[in-house]
């Protein structure tokens, strides 16, 4: 499987991209587009084998059906924005000098971040438990940031597009203003750096945690049942942090409902709400408006002086 991958990674590369480089004298980013090639393909299986599995069962068991489906069209571009790497490569790009400074503070210091290994030694030579332990570390750092998203009044502004949506399907994972992708990615990319995660162990967390993500968001009538749903997080429970009110702030861990048991956040609700914002407020229906009045809620918060 692994040499199939590299097969069509070489190809799409050498055909493809390549081409395009030499075409437009761009191949001073040779070694970034051989990366964002990489992330294209794997993040292309991703999503066609997440519409294979999912799509079906939304038809079979839905929670809601619609006649018309036309607002679920723009989280399809949020999603293929987000998993075919086009928007990890730009926040690679605009954040890296950031990344990039942490280090070299370290390094005047002399500072060595420790990785997991080092302060778990029951990690080393055993892959899959440190691919959980990053999991749960990330899972961790992801809960707060969330938490903060929906306790401070300037950030909920732009996490609010997300939450916009009536029409919550697989495809509704990423939808996020682009201000609040960077804000997470750099926290991400500072954790990362803070313990030491490998940067294929990343990828491997981020595309695991992608795919679980896309099934919580997912229109189905799921849930892993009482005892499941507090190992983690299924469609009913993260269906409940969507229900139609201003800001719910429940059920706020993205993997792992343990965050929000430890720290009285969670809803184990049997029912299966309708979602969306209850208010009165435009959120947009195109990708560009969405982001637009995302910026204008944001500089609104900032002259009215909340936090």
């Amino acid at each position: 499987m692994r040499e199939l991958f590299n097969a069509l990674h070489s190809w799409l590369y050498e055909a493809v991209v390549q081409p395009v480089l030499f075409r437009w004298e761009l191949m001073g980013w040779a070694e970034l587009a051989y990366e964002w090639s990489e992330l294209f393909l794997l993040g292309a299986i991703e999503v066609a084998v997440l519409w294979a599995l999912l799509r079906p069962l939304e038809a079979l068991f839905p929670v809601e059906r619609w006649e018309d489906r036309a607002e679920t069209r723009v989280d399809v571009v949020y999603t293929l924005l987000a998993r075919l790497g086009i928007l990890p490569i730009f926040f690679f790009i605009v954040l890296q000098p950031a990344v990039d400074a942490v280090h070299a503070a370290l390094r005047l210091r002399d500072v060595i971040p420790p990785n997991l290994e080092d302060l778990l030694p029951v990690l080393r030579d055993r892959p899959w438990l440190s691919l959980l332990a990053y999991a749960v570390a990330f899972d961790f750092l992801d809960y707060w940031r969330h938490r903060g998203e929906h306790t401070y009044r300037r950030w909920w502004a732009l996490h609010a597009v997300h939450h916009s949506q009536r029409q919550m399907t697989f495809w509704s994972d990423e939808r996020e203003h682009l201000l609040g992708q960077a804000v997470a990615a750099l926290l991400r990319a500072g954790f990362a750096v803070a313990i030491g995660v490998p940067a294929a162990d990343f990828l491997m967390v981020t595309l695991a945690a992608g795919a679980i993500e896309s099934l919580s968001h997912a229109n189905i009538r799921m849930s892993f049942g009482r005892i499941g749903d507090r190992l983690l997080v299924s469609p009913l429970y993260h269906r409940t942090h969507h229900a139609r009110h201003v800001n719910t702030a429940t059920n706020l861990a993205t993997l792992f409902p343990v965050w929000d048991i430890l720290f009285g956040t969670a809803d184990f609700s049997r029912t299966y709400p309708a979602t969306g914002i209850d208010d009165d407020r435009e959120y947009g229906r195109g990708f560009w408006r969405q982001q637009w009045l995302g910026v204008t809620r944001l500089f609104a918060k900032v002259e009215a002086g909340d936090r």
